[in-house]
């Protein structure tokens, strides 16, 4: 099975808005996609950690597919995280995202609990042989205390042709080099986390799950070009501008802090779902003066 295009490009985790009573608004869901696409956007990326998942129901979920399905057509494929508490619900979830016309789907740890490889590998093959969607595997040893090594990586790609890429967000800029060593070009790279994308691009990454490209499209989308295409070189200045705002991203409140620098550009709300709450004090007011000087100081495209 060929690597899938859609890949090779910025995958905007999007983030799930939420209406003033705490249900999901899938009005501006809708348009929020097709901005992020009209920009340039590979595909769209919904229910992964930025989007909240954790705290969406199952119907809530194939609700969000429907919509973004609906919204962006045949434009980009929607590629949902497919994560949960148990393992059956996964793979109820990733047959429920391609008959609601997802294009893909990203295969994430379980929710809670953290175990070995055994049990990891036997989670993460339940969900990649549910269905022949392309898939991206997702690892994220800092957030699901689960670290999923290349040579792990290569067991499950050897198995599953529908493999087709590894969303790497270890931390460690040194894993992209290892991922290749093991598996060559048979998976496609994505870097993971906001604040690598330059260094991943530079280390054989071909696409970016980004989250504040939610707030900052077409400035994610140029960004991503410039370093794909130029090195850190060509991207620094822009990348200098973006880097306050991109480390936001690899924080314990990146969803808040990602919902308030989009409610602040008029690209949504930071409306969040509890546990999580919009964040006050001395953290807002540190927040709100990195947003307002990357506001101020915006570079002309």
């Amino acid at each position: 099975m060929s690597n899938a295009a859609f890949l090779k490009g910025v995958l905007p985790a999007i983030t799930t808005p939420f209406k003033a009573d705490g249900s999901v608004d899938h009005e501006f869901l809708g348009k929020h996609a097709n901005i992020l696409v009209d920009a340039g956007c590979s595909a769209i990326v919904p229910l992964g950690s930025l989007g909240e998942a954790a705290t969406l129901s199952f119907d809530e979920k194939v609700a969000i597919i429907k919509t973004l399905v609906a919204a962006v057509g045949d434009r980009v494929p929607v590629v949902p995280g497919i994560a949960s508490l148990s393992t059956e619900e996964a793979v109820k979830l990733a047959q429920a995202a391609k008959a609601a016309g997802a294009g893909g789907v990203m295969v994430l740890p379980v929710y809670v609990y953290s175990s070995d490889w055994l049990e990891i590998s036997a989670h993460a093959k339940a969900v990649l042989g549910a269905t022949d969607l392309p898939a991206i595997l997702y690892n994220n040893p800092i957030a699901y205390k689960t670290d999923i090594v290349p040579a792990q990586i290569a067991e499950l790609a050897a198995e599953f042709p529908n493999l087709q890429a590894v969303k790497e967000s270890s931390g460690d800029v040194r894993r992209f080099a290892a991922i290749k060593e093991v598996l060559g070009d048979r998976l496609v790279l994505l870097v993971g986390m906001d604040d690598a994308i330059v260094e991943g691009l530079a280390m054989g990454a071909e696409g970016w799950i980004a989250g504040l490209v939610n707030a900052y499209p077409v400035e994610s989308v140029k960004l991503f070009e410039l370093a794909r295409d130029g090195g850190y070189k060509a991207a620094a200045e822009l990348y200098n501008w973006f880097l306050p705002l991109l480390r936001l991203d690899t924080v314990p409140k990146f969803v808040q802090l990602i919902k308030l620098v989009q409610e602040k550009v008029g690209l949504g709300s930071e409306k969040v779902r509890a546990p999580r709450l919009v964040v006050e004090g001395a953290e807002r007011v540190e927040t709100l003066k990195v947003i307002d000087h990357a506001i101020a100081t915006q570079p002309k495209l």
